[in-house]
């Protein structure tokens, strides 16, 4: 065991005015399981690559351990897969490689293979196998769920459970709950670190901002009330002076002795109620700065005239003369939110895309209702460039509505003035939800909606959809999320 300890850690981007991180000092020990939570664009990525040594920061960062980062890069995906682990971890034995691959039930043949060869969850687990090989090396895992089926997700998090000396990011619930002992959190104001589960620390989190917000109404009340108080204070000690230079009703001559002392006495109440409102005032100014904003999303569908949107039945669809997938059948029918559930491969894109109108090779019944109109969320985020006054101007969305939905994402007005190529993976993500809410369709279809998306705004979109129950087709692998949202499941 040993500590990597950060202390008074300031960084921000060259040219850029938004600091990342401000007079940050925390300490991390290399046996933990260390969850990393935070919403999308607060530096969980950057920090991970400040201790790699990437970036010049202010401040220091101390530790006894080698830094290695998942997803590792492999430059020659035409090499065997066993030369790429032991291009990582060089003094691997075989037996070693093995029996690490069996802890992720990835048969070892796959050792033989090309790396391109092998399915994205084969890839992650074959590299995190070999990072977890080296010694004295604290691994920082950034998202490596990304692309993986519910079924790979829950081997991985098994895998992490029985390691340790990691920094993990993810932003699927279960999946951290099931193989991390603490939570590193990246807030409004601060960096935390908490002993437990993300489901822990979120009840901590709820608590605190309950005890906040009503610490907060108490001092308003108690700042209003001192404030009427001294209002009453001043203006008695105003009438006080002003007896100072008359004299009584009766006309017998005031004792100024006996008016001193009062105002004397009304100065220094009226001084104690100063020091009272400005020390409730210092109060109230240290809570709410980490309440996150998670305002409801709204979604106006449009109804459709028939119950019944789409029908598919014994629907197999090929590429070239390879089967992709075979006798699928379900209806679409309003009100129904469907996960499309299976392994990466098993055809569940293709039949979105058949549902959205690409031109795909299929045999079977596929019927949908005329004027169908359709918004489509797709996993790729890679086309988007430019600004969003303009994107939205291209997509022909109202443009106030679709800010105002960012707003309550988390986007933060700076986030406007900036190219969308400059954007994290799940502020991308983010940018193709809310056009997707702004459109007016009768069926929305998400392909993986959820990628790169922190777990704050996954829970504001589940609302959403629970609230407002729009007919919505989606594949999604946050387990936790489906089991929220999905009305009815067809696995593939």
């Amino acid at each position: 065991m040993s500590l990597i300890n950060v202390t008074n850690l300031t960084f921000s981007y060259e040219g850029s005015y938004d600091t990342i991180f401000e007079n940050v000092s925390f300490q991390i020990d290399t046996d933990w399981k260390l969850g990393f939570t935070g919403r999308n664009g607060r530096g969980k990525t950057t920090f991970l690559n400040l201790l790699l040594g990437k970036y010049e920061y202010r401040g220091n960062i101390s530790a006894n351990v080698t830094f290695e980062y998942f997803p590792y890069e492999v430059q020659e995906q035409e090499n065997l897969t066993i030369d790429i682990i032991k291009e990582i971890s060089p003094n691997s034995m075989d037996w070693e490689i093995i029996k690490e691959l069996s802890l992720l039930d990835v048969d070892d043949d796959v050792l033989y293979r090309q790396f391109y060869t092998l399915s994205k969850g084969e890839q992650t687990k074959a590299m995190l196998a070999a990072m977890f090989l080296k010694e004295n090396s604290f691994l920082l895992i950034d998202e490596p769920t990304n692309h993986l089926d519910a079924d790979a997700r829950k081997k991985l998090s098994n895998y992490l459970r029985k390691k340790k000396g990691f920094i993990l990011i993810s932003h699927d619930r279960y999946f951290l709950d099931n193989c991390i002992d603490h939570v590193l959190s990246i807030n409004k104001t601060n960096i935390e670190i908490q002993k437990g589960n993300f489901s822990s620390w979120w009840e901590n989190k709820k608590r605190q901002d309950g005890y906040e917000l009503a610490e907060n109404e108490k001092l308003k009340r108690d700042i209003n009330r001192l404030s009427e108080s001294a209002k009453r204070t001043n203006s008695w000690s105003n009438e006080v002076e002003k007896s100072k230079k008359g004299t009584t009703n009766s006309g017998s001559k005031i004792d100024k002795g006996y008016v001193g002392h009062k105002a004397a006495k009304m100065m220094k109440r009226s001084k104690s109620i100063e020091n009272r409102q400005q020390a409730s005032i210092e109060e109230k100014s240290k809570l709410l700065k980490n309440i996150e904003s998670s305002d409801s999303l709204k979604i106006s569908q449009l109804a459709y005239h028939k119950n019944k949107l789409a029908e598919l039945e014994n629907i197999s669809i090929y590429y070239g003369n390879i089967l992709v997938c075979k006798d699928v059948s379900f209806n679409i029918e309003q009100g129904d939110r469907i996960s499309i559930k299976g392994k990466n491969g098993s055809g569940k894109s293709s039949i979105i895309k058949l549902i959205c109108g690409e031109d795909i090779k299929y045999t079977g019944t596929f019927r949908k209702g005329s004027e169908l109109k359709i918004s489509y969320v797709s996993q790729d985020t890679s086309h988007l460039k430019g600004n969003l006054t303009d994107y939205a101007f291209e997509n022909n969305i109202d443009e106030s509505l679709f800010k105002a939905i960012l707003r309550k994402l988390d986007f933060t007005r700076i986030q406007f003035e900036k190219d969308m190529s400059s954007f994290s993976g799940g502020q991308k993500k983010k940018v193709l939800i809310a056009k997707s809410l702004c459109e007016k369709v009768h069926l929305h279809i998400w392909d993986e909606p959820l990628n790169f998306i922190d777990i704050i705004s996954r829970m504001q979109i589940e609302q959403l959809l629970l609230e407002y129950s729009p007919t919505l087709l989606f594949v999604e692998h946050d387990s936790e999320f489906c089991k929220n949202v999905a009305t009815k499941s067809f696995e593939f």
